[in-house]
């Protein structure tokens, strides 16, 4: 005797969830060495203006100063970096691996305004501050305005 299978059109169609999930959990999960896998990460920065300088704030937390390099090049800006996954603990012990390791790159064109050779770095609380002299002649200046006669 025949068995009759009723038609469902939905069996064997995953969610579009289900397939965005899956595919989040197989690019972030943790590899065989016990490394997270190392997948490519941009520091989030804040770009500001004073009178005076450029400035570029950088979160970098769980780095060192030695893993981090600031490079003017060519009107460039560049912040190098590499955040290293803690081998102190055991992989059997980690229940959630979320935040990414490795090098990561970040540049920034710099306008002419900039005097190149007046840039300093510095590092504090997990925050890389770039600060960039502006030339003398890009700074504004106010203009005195002098009244002649009385107007009639």
């Amino acid at each position: 005797m025949n068995t009759i299978t009723r038609w469902e059109p939905s069996r064997g169609v995953t969610s579009l969830q289900d397939q965005v999930n899956r595919l989040f959990e197989d690019n972030f999960t943790r590899g065989r060495s016990g490394q997270a896998d190392l997948a490519t990460w941009a520091p989030a920065v804040d770009i500001y203006e004073t009178e005076s300088e450029l400035v570029v704030k950088a979160d970098l937390p769980d780095l060192q100063e030695k893993d981090i390099d600031v490079r003017v090049e060519n009107n460039t800006l560049t912040i190098r970096g590499e955040r290293k996954f803690d081998n102190d603990v055991k992989e059997e012990n980690y229940l959630r691996v979320e935040r990414v390791y490795g090098l990561f790159t970040r540049s920034f064109s710099l306008p002419n305004t900039v005097k190149t050779d007046g840039v300093r770095a510095e590092y504090r609380n997990g925050v890389l501050r770039v600060h960039m002299a502006k030339r003398e002649e890009s700074k504004s200046k106010q203009i005195k305005i002098s009244v002649t006669g009385n107007g009639k």
